[in-house]
């Protein structure tokens, strides 16, 4: 039959349809999750918030501020329950975005499906456990890249074993895209990063050798789909290939189905506008039909972010209407009926080829180098991504990059998407983190902590051992070991990592002009007496820090004297930091949406410290009202990402400094 004359029963099987999903609580969770179910959606794809990324309880000091903000609070097995109350296990494909405590998530996951009476051989899903790419992005990496590389053959081998239908690691290139990679970049970064894992998967012997093509077979990869279509959808069909030919000469994988290149997606968020958020909806279409056209190098599973993202938490509305373009794609275009309409195309042929030859270029320097962890530890990798994403900015400030709505066509009509009391938004009240508190204390009041500290001591030997975590993980979560005891046991063995800024060096001077803002900056610092010192903090655990990053490097392009030590810090730690350094002006970089608690305390331990004359100025994804908030409180300026022009908020800062000099005089 020719393609034309497909019969509707002919057509393609669709990728599983996702939506990025969590906050506030477990059931507030569960809630969303059987409502998105019952409304199409085909696989689950679970947002945890930063403590339980990070491996800490809800009442830990470095939680304040963060719990069920960006995600979901999974602090024990009760949690676990609880998220997935009637959601029968064994006919859903979940995927958890977890990172650096995959193993610990994964064994509460099994434990609960166990409480189900699940056959762990039928749980089908996904962990994200690409560490790698959280030193270079996204920042909730936790241990040193030897051990973290560790724990995920653990994972990996463990589920070999014990759950072949699932994919045990996730190569996740979306998030170095939203730190601003090129296609090449983000190509040649996830391979090399698969492949790290995949040497160290062979070097442990975990898995006997004539099974490891297998274990190839369950790597999967998580993408990004930016707004350059063509581009985008080339370098999938790169990827492919690239995957294909890595699998066949390196690890000598002979079947095809062993080497076929298993990617889920969520498209670009980083490209989305607080103006206009209107025409977000259009970019998330067009970057979705990148990575659905075509059929060699589709997606398996997508998930798209809501057109208010850029706003602030999506509310189930707008998670429905992502879902629905989707589900329109597949079942009411023709697309799944035909084969690859660009296979024969000369135009994408040179694309993918120049993007193939670009990437394997960049994968020989990564390999001279001794691999992607040594080019994490040498900075290389983290310094050519604040590099990238500098010179998109630039381009966006110049006007060559045309981003409709920000830098082009601004003249607006009021947006009526945006309006409402809600502020098109949904929020995660302030009690939300109280009643989290209360409700691990009474959890930890309720177990038998004998058997607590057993399966601990057992953790911590596995771990110094060198064994298999996940046997212990689980015996654990069954025991009631909350998710800052398990971080807590596996941190006194690992130790903590904190991974290079990538912002020691100058990058460009050429988003702009800075000649005036370095004059303002040498002027101010003359009355100052010395240079113009800036210390960029990010606090709390929100390791977003491509944000602060650029405003760090602008800033010292543009004269001042820059104090940035990283992610992760503590209002403290940043006080302390401030009043050590005698810094002139303090900026916060807060992304997750705990920027009232956070600024809040640091507002206070400034008071209490007697520098409460140094200026705040905080940055990040801050609705109206709550930008007038932290102006009661004190701040100087609150910018947004609508404040694009970084060389704009460098002038503002040194007039706030300036001003803030001349009241001190």
């Amino acid at each position: 039959m020719s393609q034309a004359g497909k019969n509707i029963g002919d057509r393609d099987r669709p990728w599983i349809f996702r939506t990025y999903a969590g906050h506030s609580t477990a059931a507030e969770s569960n809630k969303l999750y059987r409502g998105n179910l019952a409304k199409g959606q085909t696989g689950l794809s679970v947002a945890f918030d930063l403590p339980t990324q990070t491996g800490y309880d809800p009442d830990d000091l470095l939680a304040q501020g963060e719990v069920g903000k960006v995600g979901v609070p999974v602090a024990h097995l009760g949690d676990m329950r609880a998220l997935f109350h009637e959601i029968p296990l064994e006919r859903m494909n979940t995927s958890m975005t977890i990172n650096a405590t995959a193993p610990w998530l994964l064994s509460l996951y099994i434990a609960a499906a166990d409480e189900q009476g699940v056959d762990r051989a039928l749980l089908s899903g996904t962990t994200q456990n690409d560490i790698i790419k959280e030193y270079l992005s996204r920042g909730t990496y936790v241990f040193p890249p030897a051990p973290s590389l560790k724990l995920t053959t653990d994972v990996i081998a463990w589920t070999y074993s014990n759950m072949p239908k699932w994919n045990p690691m996730n190569v996740c290139s979306y998030h170095l895209q939203e730190a601003g990679a090129t296609p090449v970049q983000e190509l040649s970064f996830a391979l090399a990063t698969a492949i790290a894992i995949l040497d160290s998967m062979k070097a442990s012997k975990a898995i006997p050798e004539e099974d490891f093509p297998k274990a190839v077979g369950r790597i999967s990869f998580f993408v990004n789909a930016g707004m350059r279509f063509i581009t985008e959808m080339c370098k999938m069909r790169a990827f492919t290939e690239l995957w294909d030919e890595i699998c066949r000469e390196r690890y000598g994988v002979e079947d095809e189905r062993y080497r076929r290149f298993r990617y889920g997606v969520q498209v670009n968020s980083l490209g989305l506008t607080e103006q206009q958020p209107e025409n977000n909806v259009y970019r998330i279409l067009v970057e979705m039909l990148a990575v659905v056209l075509s059929k060699n190098a589709r997606a398996r599973a997508v998930q798209l972010p809501a057109w208010n993202e850029a706003l602030g938490l999506p509310r189930p509305f707008d998670q429905q209407w992502s879902l629905r373009m989707q589900q329109i794609m597949a079942y009411e275009t023709d697309l799944l009926e035909y084969a690859d309409i660009f296979d024969g195309s000369q135009e994408v042929t040179r694309k993918v080829d120049a993007l193939k030859a670009e990437a394997r270029e960049e994968l020989a320097r990564i390999d001279t180098m001794g691999g992607a962890v040594a080019a994490v530890d040498s900075s290389y990798m983290k310094r050519q991504l604040v590099e990238a994403n500098s010179a998109r900015l630039a381009a966006i400030e110049a006007g060559d990059q045309v981003v409709v709505g920000v830098n082009r066509w601004i003249e607006s009509e009021s947006s009526p998407l945006a309006a409402g009391e809600d502020g098109a938004i949904l929020t995660v009240p302030e009690h939300v983190e109280e009643e989290a508190v209360e409700k691990v204390k009474a959890w930890r009041d309720a177990r038998d902590d004998a058997a607590v500290s057993a399966t601990l001591a057992e953790l911590k030997s596995a771990a110094q051992e060198g064994r298999n975590i996940m046997e212990p993980s689980i015996a654990a979560a069954k025991a009631g070991v909350t998710t800052g005891e398990w971080g807590r046991v596996l941190r006194d063995v690992f130790g903590e990592y904190r991974a290079p800024t990538g912002v020691g060096q100058a990058v460009r001077d050429d988003a702009g002009d800075l000649a005036s803002v370095q004059s303002d900056v040498e002027l101010v610092s003359e009355k100052l007496g010395r240079r113009l010192k800036f210390l960029v903090g990010k606090p709390g655990l929100d390791g977003h820090s491509n944000g602060a990053e650029q405003i760090a490097v602008r800033a010292r392009d543009c004269g001042m004297e820059v104090v940035y030590e990283g992610i992760r810090l503590t209002p403290a730690q940043i006080v302390n930091a401030a009043v050590e350094e005698d810094v002139h002006v303090i900026g916060l970089s807060i992304l997750s949406g705990s920027h009232l608690a956070l600024v809040r305390d640091v507002m206070e331990r400034l008071r209490n410290a007697g520098a409460d004359d140094i200026p705040v100025v905080v940055g990040g994804i801050i609705p109206d009202e709550d930008a007038s908030l932290l102006k009661a409180m004190g701040v100087a300026a609150v910018y947004t990402p609508k404040d694009f022009q970084l060389t704009d908020i460098m002038a503002d800062v040194v007039k706030i400094v300036g001003s803030s000099a001349e009241r001190a005089a």
